[in-house]
C-alpha cells in the first residue's frame, strides 16, 4: 500500500493558521463562538437544553429570541434563501462556495411532499447561473413513505397501494433531478439509514442513467462507516463505466452509527457498521483514491471535517498533476464548523464549499439539536473548535 501520509504531505496544507481562519471575525464574534462550543462540550447541559427547547416548540412557546442570536446564527444561514445572501457573500469573498440545505423538519405525520419539492426546486433555481452555489441538496426520505422504502430495501413484497407509493416516490425524485438538469445545477442526494438506503441507491442510479450522460448532475452519497460501502462504490463505478454515464459521488463518514448498531441488534441482522474508526478511515481514504483514479467518469464531493482526509485528497491532486480547481473534485464542511480546514483549502485554490442550512427557527430546531449533540459526541470536534478559537484570541492579545 502506498504511504498515504507522504501523499497528504504533498499538499503542504497548514490547518493551524488561525490568523487566516478567523481574519474576518471580530474579537466579539470569537468570544461568542467560544461560549457556544464550550457549552456544547458539556453533554448534560446540551441534553437538558435540547429537551427544554423541543418542549417549548411543541407548546408553541416563542423561543426564536434565544436561539436565533446563538446556535442558529452559528450554524444556519437564514430563514429563507434570500436571507442567506449575506452569509453567501461573506463566504464568497474568501473564495468559498455555498450549498443551501433546506433543513426544516415537519412532524412525521404531517408531511407535505409538494411543499418540499417546491422549496428544493427553488433552491435549485436559486443556484442557477450562480457560480457561488454549485450544488443543491435534499433528503430523499422527505419525499417517501419510509415504511415502503424499508420493505423495498429488504426485498419484501409490496401491496398494491405500497407499489403506488413507491412509484410516486420515484416520480418525485425524478422531478427534482429534471429540475437540476434544466438548471445545470448538481444535485446531492443525502444518505439515509441503512434500512432505507438500498431502495434509494437503486432509484438514484436510475436517475444517473437518465441525467448523467454528459456530466454528473445527480450525486448519490456513500456513508463510509458502513462495511459494505467501498465494495458498493467499486460496483457502481464499474456499472457506470459499462453504461457510459458519469457517476456523481458524495463521500461522508456517516451520521447514524449508534442508531444503526442498535437497530441491527434489535432486529437480528448483522451490523452494517465498520468495527472501528480505523476501518472507516481506511475505507474513506480508499474511496477518495478510487474516485481520483476514475476522474474520466467520476465527480467526487469530499464531505468531511477530517483533517487527514482533506489533506490526502489535496495530496492526490498534487501527485497527479491535476489543477487544484479541477471541476470534478470538491471539498466541503458544514457552515459554522471546521473553518480552519475550509479557509486553508480555499486559500490554496481548491474547490471548497460550505453546507449552509436554512429554514424557520422553530422548524430548524431538530437540525440544531443534532448539531449540538454531534459536537458533544464526535471525538475531539468541540475541543478542536475551542482550541482554534482560543489560539487566535491569544495571538491577537500578544500583538
Amino acid at each position: 500500500m502506498r504511504n498515504r501520509e507522504e501523499i497528504a504531505a504533498k499538499a503542504k496544507l497548514d490547518f493551524t493558521n488561525t490568523e487566516l481562519t478567523f481574519r474576518n471575525q471580530t474579537n466579539g464574534q470569537l468570544r461568542k463562538s467560544a461560549f457556544l462550543f464550550r457549552f456544547m462540550s458539556h453533554p448534560q447541559l446540551v441534553n437538558v437544553a435540547n429537551s427544554l427547547a423541543m418542549s417549548m416548540v411543541r407548546i408553541k412557546f416563542p423561543i426564536a429570541w434565544a436561539v436565533k442570536p446563538t446556535l442558529y446564527k452559528q450554524f444556519v444561514g437564514g430563514e429563507t434563501l434570500h436571507e442567506c445572501l449575506p452569509a453567501l457573500d461573506y463566504l464568497k469573498a474568501d473564495n468559498i462556495c455555498s450549498i443551501l440545505d433546506y433543513s426544516a423538519e415537519a412532524d412525521s405525520g404531517n408531511v407535505d411532499y409538494e411543499s418540499i419539492i417546491k422549496e428544493t426546486t427553488n433552491s435549485i433555481n436559486f443556484a442557477k447561473d450562480n457560480d457561488a452555489i454549485p450544488f443543491a441538496v435534499f433528503k430523499p426520505t422527505a419525499l417517501a413513505n419510509t415504511n415502503v422504502l424499508k420493505k423495498v430495501s429488504f426485498g419484501r413484497a409490496l401491496t398494491e397501494d405500497e407499489q403506488k407509493d413507491f412509484q410516486h416516490f420515484k416520480e418525485r425524485m425524478n422531478r427534482l433531478a429534471e429540475a437540476a438538469a434544466k438548471a445545470r445545477t448538481r444535485l446531492l442526494v443525502d444518505a439515509e439509514d441503512f434500512w432505507y438506503q438500498k431502495a434509494i441507491d437503486d432509484v438514484v442510479y436510475e436517475l444517473m442513467q437518465k441525467y448523467n450522460q454528459e456530466t454528473a448532475i445527480v450525486f448519490n452519497t456513500w456513508q463510509m462507516y458502513r462495511n459494505d460501502r467501498l465494495d458498493h462504490l467499486k460496483e457502481t463505478i464499474a456499472a457506470g463505466r459499462k453504461d457510459h454515464i458519469k457517476i456523481g459521488i458524495k463521500l461522508v463518514r456517516g451520521a447514524y452509527m449508534e442508531k444503526e448498531r442498535e437497530r441491527a441488534l434489535k432486529e437480528g441482522y448483522p451490523s452494517p457498521i465498520n468495527p472501528d474508526k480505523a476501518a472507516t478511515d481506511h475505507d474513506y481514504n480508499s474511496a477518495l483514491e478510487l474516485c481520483v483514479e476514475n476522474l474520466d467518469m467520476v465527480e467526487v464531493f469530499n464531505g468531511t471535517h477530517n483533517e487527514f482526509s482533506n489533506a490526502f485528497l489535496a495530496g492526490l491532486i498534487v501527485e497527479k498533476g491535476l489543477p487544484k480547481n479541477h471541476p470534478g473534485i470538491w471539498f466541503s464542511q458544514l457552515y459554522g464548523m471546521s473553518n480552519h480546514i475550509t479557509s486553508q483549502l480555499a486559500s490554496k485554490g481548491y474547490n471548497v464549499t460550505k453546507y449552509v442550512p436554512y429554514g424557520p427557527v422553530n422548524e430548524v430546531l431538530p437540525y440544531l439539536s443534532r448539531r449540538a449533540k454531534e459536537n458533544t459526541s464526535v471525538k475531539g470536534q468541540t475541543g478542536r473548535e475551542l482550541s482554534m478559537i482560543k489560539k487566535e484570541i491569544l495571538r491577537r492579545r500578544s500583538k
